[in-house]
């Protein structure tokens, strides 16, 4: 710890976003390296609603006013997908460390701007996959790795879930919505964890709501070492519920039943050589563990796993993914 780092994290959260309680402020709680100390809002009443119900202490005058305050340490970013950038750029440019929820921003583009400042920068900043920080996705890793599954040949993800409601505002091109964005982000980041490459997209099939937004997206891919995958998303299809990462190789299979959110509930089913097992891990929620690899890497320089390089690799296959599927990359708003 040198002299600039805080002895605790003070973090300040951008918008009453219903994300913030389970991903942060819950978490925060249980942290007692973490105080959530600050909200902003566009409506300084809703603000001070939410900060009344989450025993907040300070309610900033708007978004400008929190980033800038000397009293934050750093800032979470649940804002649609369109306004990611902007407020990471801002955070950075305020000397704060960020978690921002995904997808990281717009498009690549976006997103290899913002790896470059915070590479010039010394702050953190990290994508919010929490699921990639809990003992489920560690030990599937570790599992491939090892070689217990031989060589891969395929691997497919699948986030599904019903959001019948188009008036929602990740169905809006303006805001960077879309099923690929809002879904889709983690099915392409799963296939890219378990994978263990970068994939190339071979083709891409959407189901669309209009021209430029899609409800529902499959996607084909190629691995460099010759496995393949399938990433499969929808916000409203017929697939109306769906969490699982299957993942095949030559001497075995593990099937991963909600990988996302493991503390709703999963399993991973595993079949090797050596057998066959049912495995369960502890139900700690994985915003926890993220919450976790977030302040070590603030406070002691601790590695994290969801970083700006691996926020763009992701955004780049997502922009992949769209253009194969003849759809227009989304922008920042």
């Amino acid at each position: 710890m040198n002299d600039s780092t805080p002895a605790r994290l003070r973090i300040g959260i951008l918008g009453a976003a219903s994300i913030a309680p389970p991903a942060l402020i819950g978490p925060a709680r249980r942290n007692p390296e973490v105080e959530v100390a600050a909200i902003a809002a566009r409506d300084r009443t809703r603000a001070e609603r939410f900060a009344r119900k989450h025993g907040i202490a300070r309610i900033y005058d708007g978004y400008d006013a929190l980033v800038e305050a000397p009293d934050l340490d750093a800032v979470y970013v649940p804002l649609p997908n369109g306004l990611h950038g902007r407020w990471i750029r801002a955070a950075l440019a305020s000397g704060k460390h960020v978690l921002c929820e995904k997808p990281f921003t717009a498009n690549a583009d976006e997103a290899r701007d913002i790896a470059k400042l915070a590479t010039d920068s010394d702050r953190v900043v990290m994508e919010a996959f929490h699921y990639r920080y809990h003992p489920l996705t560690r030990q599937a890793e570790e599992i491939i790795a090892a070689g217990e599954l031989g060589p891969l040949l395929r691997v497919d993800t699948a986030l599904c879930f019903p959001l019948p409601k188009f008036a929602d505002i990740r169905y809006n091109y303006d805001l960077a919505g879309g099923a690929l964005m809002d879904a889709g982000c983690y099915t392409v980041h799963m296939a890219r964890t378990f994978g263990g490459e970068e994939p190339e997209v071979v083709s891409a099939q959407p189901i669309l709501r209009d021209p430029r937004i899609d409800r529902a997206m499959t996607a084909q891919l190629r691995f460099p070492s010759g496995h393949t995958g399938r990433v499969l998303c929808s916000m409203w299809s017929r697939n109306l519920a769906r969490v699982t990462a299957t993942i095949v190789g030559e001497r075995g299979r593990m099937r991963l039943f909600n990988p996302m959110a493991p503390q709703l509930g999963h399993v991973m089913a595993l079949r090797t050589e050596s057998g066959r097992s049912l495995r369960t891990f502890d139900r700690r929620p994985s915003y926890d563990y993220q919450l976790d690899a977030f302040a070590a890497a603030v406070l002691r320089g601790e590695p994290i796993r969801t970083g700006p390089e691996d926020a763009l690799a992701n955004m780049s296959v997502i922009d992949a993914i769209y253009a194969a599927a003849g759809m227009p990359l989304r922008r920042p708003s």
